[in-house]
């Protein structure tokens, strides 16, 4: 959304997502996320799935 310059508003309208999703989403609040989440944002942002996330490893349970 931030390299697209394209706010939550406009988002909602391209997807079939919630505003609240979203901005949880934007605001780094959420834990766990739906496939069809992430799919529908894909879709929406003509990306693909590396472009949504990075994998960072917990150092803390990490071995």
């Amino acid at each position: 959304m931030f390299d697209r310059k394209i706010k939550v508003p406009q988002l909602v309208e391209k997807s079939v997502l919630n505003k609240n999703t979203l901005y949880a989403l934007q605001k780094n609040e959420v834990t766990r996320i739906d496939l069809n989440t992430m799919e529908a944002l894909c879709v929406a942002l003509d990306c693909d799935i590396s472009d949504l996330i990075e994998y960072t490893p917990n150092k803390k349970g990490a071995q």
